[in-house]
């Protein structure tokens, strides 16, 4: 007999012992490829969150582009009104044809202006209703309230605009007062809890 004979053979489906199980294996490898798509999962939300944030940002940049540019042609859209407000329609109606050309010529680029400026988002704060809102009017002074609730609109001295959904320029109001009969402390009557 041969030494080739006396060998014994091999086994091929023997585990080499230095070989992990294969159960251990494969379930390695099924912890390993939840990791993987957990981690997939996570890039994928990361990245969707980093477009909407771009897509977001580049909305407000496209929407308060304008902002800065748009306080500076209120303050001139602020000296047509100012400028009309001073012209009693008496005047006006006494006045010249000439003069009131020139009267009809201002209105028409006030409101040219405030349209411009509404056709890029601008908006003038509507005061119609008379309620005081914190986050809309800035009160500068408490008066006698003339039949009006306290803490509502008396007068609007500066009108107030908003661009797109935010504030642009507070309306500046004065707010009627509490008459109490002995005077009112100021600022004491006005809501401003909105």
């Amino acid at each position: 007999m041969s030494e080739e004979d006396n060998e014994i053979p091999q086994d091929s489906n023997r585990v080499d012992p230095n070989q992990p199980h294969p159960a251990d294996v494969i379930q390695a490898l099924n912890a390993e490829n939840v990791e993987l798509k957990d981690r997939l999962l996570r890039a994928l939300a990361e990245t969707e969150n980093v477009r909407r944030r771009g897509e977001q940002e580049r909305r407000n940049a496209s929407d308060y582009a304008v902002a800065r540019f748009a306080r500076d042609m209120l303050e001139i859209a602020d000296n047509f009104a100012r400028a009309l407000s001073h012209l009693p329609q008496a005047v006006r109606d006494a006045a010249d044809p000439q003069i009131r050309s020139v009267i009809e010529g201002v209105e028409a680029t006030e409101r040219q202006l405030l349209a411009k400026l509404g056709n890029h988002g601008v908006k003038q704060i509507d005061t119609s209703d008379g309620k005081f809102d914190p986050n809309l009017h800035q009160a500068i002074a408490e008066v006698a309230g003339e039949g009006k609730p306290a803490g509502s609109i008396v007068n609007v001295v500066q009108s107030g605009y908003t661009i797109a959904d935010r504030l642009l320029r507070p309306a500046m109001v004065t707010v009627a007062r509490k008459d109490s009969g002995n005077g009112a402390a100021p600022g004491g009557t006005v809501d401003t809890t909105a």
